[in-house]
């Protein structure tokens, strides 16, 4: 079986990956720009991708090409449409990284809530050796215990952040497209408007995109604590820079943008230095343990389609 992995750098030089490379003749480029994609697919039976895009237009002259392997859980990047089309089967990576994407979320939760940038940028630049005083106060902050944590998108990632938000003493509410009995449940409007803190943990797609709007961020409290974990165009990326220049929120994070890596045009670039601000690069799914569970998990998903198993397809 001729494998080829398009974009190995994305997984990390930490990690092996001798389970793929037994099941087959495997070429592995660090990474693949647009203009490379269909010569380096043309001959593969299996193509192992983390962020590349794979439409209809580069998989046209893939004749041999039966599987495409996702080193995600999103499949936003693939043309699955197309794919079934074709008969190529297209698999992702479910519940790898749960466990890593929850605990970032929860880090940059804690750190806005508590003000962490410019309290320690007071110690590291040398203020409070200067100040002669033992202790610093301000910027105020205020605990989470007794807060509401609102959840968008209540999956294995979502359910994972919504018990580390009761561990710390918080009232959970969640959204997710069909109503849960283990959470409760209320509109995307009754969530924005209640929540003290908002983690977005929710799939790209047609119906999600732009889903965090300006319209939405207007009827949140003017203190709230933004974090997003999921993907960049589910939120309107601009009214947010807005609403932070304007105080309209109190604090943002993020690990995902809708263009990765950012440019300097970016409404994202000209917010990155504020203290309420914390920016991160798309690096929450990727512990160790979680991209050596994801490299098992890519064998596996091969091992199964070899079988003629249907194993976390996503294209049927």
């Amino acid at each position: 079986m001729n494998i080829v992995i398009l974009d190995a750098d994305t997984l990390g030089a930490d990690i092996s990956l001798e389970k793929i490379k037994e099941l087959g003749s495997c070429t592995v480029f660090p990474g693949t720009n647009r203009n490379q994609v269909k010569e380096r697919i043309k001959n593969a039976e299996v193509v192992i991708v983390n962020k590349v895009k794979l439409d209809s237009e580069v998989l046209q002259d893939a004749s041999r090409l039966k599987l495409i392997c996702l080193a995600a859980t999103g499949f936003d990047n693939v043309d699955t449409a197309y794919c079934k089309q074709r008969g190529i089967a297209v698999s992702n990576v479910v519940g790898y990284s749960s466990h890593s994407v929850a605990q970032l979320t929860a880090t940059m939760v804690l750190s806005l809530s508590v003000n962490m940038k410019p309290y320690t940028d007071f110690v590291t630049s040398g203020r409070y050796t200067e100040s002669g005083v033992a202790n610093r106060l301000t910027p105020v902050y205020h605990e989470i215990f007794g807060k509401t944590w609102g959840i968008v998108g209540y999956g294995n990632i979502g359910k994972e952040v919504g018990a580390v938000a009761k561990a710390l003493g918080c009232d959970v509410i969640v959204n997710k497209r069909t109503p849960v009995s283990d959470a409760k449940s209320v509109s995307l409007d009754e969530l924005c408007k209640r929540s003290d803190i908002i983690t977005i943990h929710t799939p790209l797609t047609d119906e999600t995109r732009g889903m965090i709007s300006r319209e939405k961020i207007a009827l949140m409290k003017n203190d709230v604590i933004i974090v997003n974990t999921a993907r960049g165009a589910v939120l309107d990326e601009q009214a947010v820079c807005d609403a932070l220049t304007d105080k309209k929120i109190g604090a943002f994070g993020t690990d995902v943008y809708s263009t990765e890596p950012f440019a300097k045009d970016h409404p994202f670039f000209k917010i990155k230095d504020m203290d309420n601000v914390c920016l991160t690069p798309h690096m929450a799914w990727g512990s160790f343990e979680a991209r050596t569970r994801c490299i098992d998990e890519i064998a596996e998903n091969i091992k199964a389609f070899q079988r003629g198993e249907e194993r976390n397809r996503v294209e049927l």
